[in-house]
């Protein structure tokens, strides 16, 4: 099961670069086109302009290889705990990186609601691991019939 546990984790790591790679991506975009819409210079002015600011499709990619990630994740982690995991440790890993390098505050309130979605799930994923287990009794999974 670790192997699918360090997939989410990987997976969510994916999700909050590519949100912050866009926000930066974006960021340089709106300041060179200085109130420009992204399509006033065509299809070609606006593959030109993404490959100048290069950090958009970088953030993505990682958005791709995060489904992958996290579609081998759901394989066998519970999806009722592994999406509040993804979301929630993505949510406060960009708030974290926002306030940084984005100079992004929060209010004291805004950080107890931080604090309480991080306890939610918590609480959430609690018993995960309960729910990975064998069946109860102890027997073994139903066996899936083959069809020829």
């Amino acid at each position: 099961m670790a192997k699918y546990a360090i997939a989410l984790v990987v997976a969510l790591l994916l999700n909050a670069a590519a949100n912050l790679m866009i926000k930066f991506g974006m960021r340089g975009i709106d300041a060179e086109l200085a109130g420009a819409g992204l399509l006033d210079h065509g299809v070609s002015g606006l593959i030109s302009l993404l490959f100048r600011h290069w950090i958009l499709l970088v953030g993505l990619l990682c958005f791709a290889l995060n489904v992958v990630f996290y579609a081998y994740a759901l394989q066998k982690l519970p999806i009722s705990a592994a999406y509040p995991i993804m979301v929630t440790c993505g949510f406060a890993i960009i708030v974290i990186v926002a306030g940084l390098l984005l100079h992004e505050r929060l209010t004291l309130w805004q950080w107890v609601g931080v604090g309480a979605i991080l306890l939610g799930v918590v609480l959430v994923a609690k018993d995960a691991g309960k729910q990975m287990g064998p069946p109860a009794g102890g027997e073994p999974p139903p066996q899936q019939v083959e069809r020829g």
